[in-house]
């Protein structure tokens, strides 16, 4: 049963495991670490994106996967590197992997694709070398450039509210105002704005 599978089955599991992440532990902190380690190591250009980005932001809510942003060139790269090395294969999938010590799956976003329904629009996934600052020593996409995501992806996709409810936390949680919707993409900012008068 991999690590998705147990968090279903398992309201306690679910509790425990988010105890475990808050307090810098767990299965998803276990993945999370090592992959990054392995990412150094290889060259690997890279960021967090996601919930778990979403946490390193100050927003307190669980995660069961983790979220990796990289090029086309890393992604290539790194799935040689990895699969058959403590990572496998999702049957259906050619993109993600899964930890195979924890069953936690990681899922990759690449630079240049869209978020939310995929078409292409004014908000890509950009660049991690670019887009990622550092925050307790992992790098994480930038607050503006999640928000860009979220609110992109909360705008284009079917059941992708929660994207927009996360938009909410972050601007509560930062005391965001009109301001900050300057230094979004046009494409979102009278969505940002809505929220923010909300």
């Amino acid at each position: 049963m991999d690590y998705q599978e147990q968090l279903a089955a398992s309201f306690h599991h679910v509790l425990r495991e988010a105890d475990r992440l808050y307090a810098g532990g767990g299965r998803l902190e276990q993945a999370y670490r090592q992959l990054a380690d392995r990412l150094r190591e290889l060259g690997v250009a890279h960021a967090v994106v996601g919930g778990y980005a979403l946490i390193l932001h100050g927003v307190r809510r669980f995660t069961e996967d983790v979220d990796r942003l990289v090029t086309e060139e890393g992604l290539r790269r790194l799935r040689g590197a990895l699969l058959g090395q403590g990572y496998t294969e999702i049957p259906g999938n050619a993109r993600d992997i899964r930890h195979a010590a924890t069953g936690v799956r990681i899922e990759f976003l690449v630079a240049g694709q869209y978020p939310g329904d995929g078409r292409e629009k004014p908000v890509a996934f950009p660049d991690p070398a670019a887009a990622a600052v550092e925050i307790q020593g992992i790098r994480v996409v930038s607050l503006e450039r999640l928000v860009e995501l979220k609110l992109a992806s909360g705008m284009t996709a079917k059941g992708r509210l929660q994207d927009l409810a996360d938009v909410q936390r972050l601007i509560q949680i930062h005391c965001l105002t009109a301001a900050f919707a300057d230094r979004l993409s046009p494409y979102v900012r009278e969505t940002f704005v809505s929220l923010l008068e909300r």
